[in-house]
């Protein structure tokens, strides 16, 4: 089958991987790149490296509005266009543009989750399960027929970097079986009386919030690890919280860092949790027993 592929970030790459080696790729539509580091050097996607290094056009496009684009995009012929957070709007002439439209990886098990952060708003919201929807990508957000799911279990260990890497990984798994079975899938629809929204993750959240409860304080800090991940500072310096546990029978006032021995605790607004794996400002994460060996709090 010719596909094209539409992604940006490590999420996405899997699934190209995966399209590539049983499915013709005939270009990928993904971010321009942007100037970030110190160097304020130019840096382009995920997709975007693994495309080039395997000889697969490369396009970049600010918009999918234009109608040259959309002609450009048509003018491809391909069967079938796969979206796996790809970041651009979707106007109807692209979803229109091939025979069997377009299909998208999206990382939940909708309706549940619509939106830009499925991943860390399962966890934060104690989710005991996750998944991955392929669906038709139509007009409204995340609203597309479902054409194949699968699940994942979500534990109190769980990370929103190791929910990240399952879904990546099933998704590539179900894309790849969707195409191959396209002709034998019979479209379902979605309840929207069942939806909720993932909104984006915004920088100011990951500032602690020592007021919160402690479950809730734990859940966030595991959904936002590693990345934007809850932070608290002392003596100046910043420490990014990357797994934390429940604290039982901690008397530990509320808003308080208390180090005991080589443990590590934070009073939240009815109980405690202990931090056990932590970022020092400018370090690499390390458990919190290798940093209380060298640094008091």
């Amino acid at each position: 089958m010719k596909v094209v592929f539409m992604g940006t970030p490590e999420f996405a790459l899997e699934a190209l991987k995966a399209l590539s080696t049983e499915h013709e790729i005939l270009a990928v539509y993904t971010k321009e790149p942007k100037i970030s580091g110190r160097g304020n050097k130019l840096v382009k996607t995920p997709i975007h490296i693994w495309a080039e290094s395997h000889g697969v056009e490369v396009r970049t496009p600010k918009t999918l509005r234009q109608e040259e684009e959309q002609k450009k995009f048509a003018a491809l012929n391909a069967d079938i266009a796969v979206v796996a957070a790809y970041g651009l709007i979707l106007p109807r002439p692209i979803l229109d543009a091939y025979p069997l439209g377009c299909i998208n990886i999206h990382a939940s098990l909708l309706p549940r989750w619509r939106g830009a952060a499925p991943i860390q708003r399962c966890i934060e919201a104690g989710d005991k399960k996750s998944g991955v929807t392929i669906m038709q990508v139509a007009e409204g957000l995340d609203t597309g027929d479902m054409l194949m799911k699968g699940e994942v279990t979500i534990t109190p260990q769980t990370t929103g970097g190791d929910l990240h890497d399952k879904l990546a990984q099933l998704g590539a798994e179900l894309v790849v079986k969707t195409l191959n079975n396209i002709d034998k899938i019979i479209p379902e629809k979605q309840d929207d009386a069942l939806s909720c929204y993932a909104a984006k993750v915004e920088k100011e959240e990951s500032n602690i919030d020592f007021m919160m409860p402690a479950a809730q304080l734990c859940r966030k800090i595991m959904a936002f690890s590693p990345y934007p991940a809850i932070f608290f500072e002392h003596n100046g310096e910043r420490f990014k919280i990357l797994r934390a546990n429940l604290a039982k029978n901690e008397n530990i006032p509320t808003g308080n860092v208390l180090q005991k021995g080589l443990q590590l605790f934070i009073g939240a607004s009815d109980g405690a949790i202990e931090i056990t794996e932590i970022q020092r400002q400018g370090k690499k994460a390390m458990s919190t027993v290798e940093l209380l060996r060298g640094y008091q709090f």
